[in-house]
């Protein structure tokens, strides 16, 4: 077994720490916070439609559970091996595409707030990947 860097371990552990601000956002509209204006394209003023709270908790499990890869690969988590080599790289690119669909949204808070944080997550969560 090879030791995992100090700075991987970091890494993950900020993008777990982001990837818990998301789901906690998630589960926030899941219980409808009305932040409508900041999620899902930010199309809905106030509380979101049902059909969105529903999505938004199962984003919650899945932003979570990614949370979990990420350490995993950092060897701080339940996850190991292999699965954690591939699910890391394949979380990178949800990021990224979250990035770009939170940039090109007609919401100022996804634009101007999730697009650069989501970004940032995928370029730390890439090195992590990539250790």
């Amino acid at each position: 077994m090879t030791s995992t860097p100090d700075a991987v371990r970091l890494g993950a552990v900020i993008v777990a720490i982001g990837l818990a601000v998301v789901a906690l956002f998630q589960v926030a509209i899941a219980l409808g916070a009305p932040v409508g204006r900041a999620s899902w394209g930010g199309t809905h003023d106030g509380v979101l439609p049902r059909n969105l709270r529903v999505a938004s908790a199962i984003a919650a499990v899945v932003w979570t559970l990614a949370a979990l890869v990420i350490l995993g690969r950092a060897d701080l988590g339940p996850f190991s091996g292999g699965f954690t080599r591939w699910a890391a790289w394949v979380l990178v690119g949800v990021l990224a595409l979250g990035s770009v669909m939170n940039a090109a949204s007609k919401s100022g808070w996804e634009r101007y707030g999730w697009a650069p944080f989501t970004f940032t997550l995928a370029v730390i969560c890439a090195l992590v990947a990539g250790s």
